[in-house]
């Protein structure tokens, strides 16, 4: 699999923490809340009573809860543990961390990947980590996270496993 060519961070106690929001560009907010106007403009066409001032007050606000929902994942390791949204995995069943760019991302979850694997990745996010488990009880043979910063967040998850 590729990786990013970079060195692990330096394993300090700050290393062991790494926090990120994996939150959408600047241009989907633009975008989505641009589309939500103009199907609201389209709904209204010039229309009177409810149809002049309902798709005005749905669409655009229902579009932006549902991109801020998209963006809303946290990347954390913090407290021994790999935090990512609500999923939680202590790092002492970690083996290997390894940074992706995106064609190791590409070749991680392609057509060969394992279907037990758990994957959080926005596609807006062009980096990812693959974290290898040593869990004989659990099935899942790896996670595969989005993250903006590979190189840190794989240097946090071994430095918090090797000092737990």
């Amino acid at each position: 699999m590729s990786s990013s060519a970079s060195s692990p961070a330096p394993r300090t106690a700050a290393a062991r923490e790494h926090s990120e929001r994996l939150g959408l560009p600047w241009w989907f907010w633009l975008a989505g809340l641009a589309l939500a106007t103009l199907l609201a403009v389209e709904v209204w066409m010039g229309a009177s009573g409810v149809r002049a001032w309902l798709p005005f007050v749905l669409l655009p606000p229902a579009t932006a809860a549902g991109l801020w929902w998209l963006g809303r994942v946290r990347v954390e390791v913090r407290d021994g543990e790999l935090r990512v949204d609500d999923a939680r995995l202590p790092v002492r069943y970690v083996a290997d961390a390894i940074p992706l760019d995106a064609a190791g991302r590409r070749e991680a979850l392609g057509v060969g990947s394992d279907p037990l694997a758990f994957v959080v990745q926005r596609p807006w996010v062009s980096g990812a980590v693959q974290v290898v488990l040593d869990d004989p009880a659990d099935p899942t043979p790896f996670w595969v996270v989005s993250t903006r910063h590979p190189v840190e967040l794989a240097g946090a998850i071994l430095a918090a496993r090797d000092a737990g």
